[in-house]
């Protein structure tokens, strides 16, 4: 398994894809803090919540373009049954195509610490950034990643088109970030209104952004991204029934 997660992270960094992401995400938002009108500047806080208001929408798109070819290229270049005669099994498989998804992200994260520091030098006095609320972010941003690229894997596993593998991703995501805050919205609900919050994505990443990890939203985290990755699991495994 190791080996086709390191197979998979080179492929994704030697491929134009990967290169683009990481680019594209940084470019959005080294523009969106620095350079658009009502950037960090012009706020004049030493806080990066816009950053963390803009990444998960990046992430939404970026993710699955991502991952939208782990599953379904293999498929359509009939390379799946000679992985599966490996000492490989269709876990492992969807565990090292989410992993080295995952690291793609996270290398695409790792440059947005100079943004940290910059406005750390940059405060008045220096030095007096939230940092407990910065790392929170960051942590759940993490978390969201990792909903998206599992998010993405299921829904490469369903068809061997990208294209559709792609749209398929991209509308979980949207509907899993921000369709239960919008059925929250409607007043039929009522009283049920936190407890329909409480199901998306959202409410949790707003949660541990402030500073404070509950273990409901790390659990929570953890549990969604699990369950699509057993989801395309089992869509493999359907394959031989």
């Amino acid at each position: 398994m190791r080996a086709l997660i390191i197979k998979e992270v080179t492929g994704f960094m030697g491929s134009l894809i990967g290169s683009i992401v990481i680019l594209v995400f940084l470019t959005i938002t080294g523009l969106f803090l620095w350079i658009f009108p009502g950037n960090l500047l012009d706020l004049g806080y030493t806080d990066l919540a816009p950053l963390f208001s803009l990444a998960p929408w990046i992430f939404m798109f970026l993710v699955p373009a991502v991952t939208m070819r782990s599953i379904s290229e293999e498929r359509r270049t009939g390379t799946m049954e000679l992985l599966l005669t490996r000492p490989l099994t269709e876990w492992h498989i969807v565990a090292a195509k989410f992993i080295a998804a995952v690291v793609l992200v996270l290398l695409a994260l790792l440059p947005t610490l100079v943004h940290v520091y910059a406005l750390n030098e940059l405060g008045i006095p220096k030095g007096n950034m939230d940092m407990g609320a910065t790392w929170g972010s960051y942590l759940g941003l993490f978390f969201l990643a990792m909903i998206f690229c599992a998010i993405g894997v299921f829904a490469s596993s369903l068809t061997d088109s990208q294209v559709i593998a792609f749209l398929i991703a991209l509308l979980l995501c949207f509907v899993l970030y921000s369709g239960f805050d919008l059925m929250a919205s409607f007043d039929a609900l009522g009283g049920m209104e936190g407890t329909v919050r409480g199901f998306g994505v959202q409410e949790h990443y707003r949660s541990i952004s402030r500073g404070v990890v509950d273990l409901r939203d790390v659990t929570y985290f953890l549990a969604v991204a699990l369950g699509f990755l057993l989801a395309a699991r089992t869509v493999l495994q359907s394959r031989t029934w």
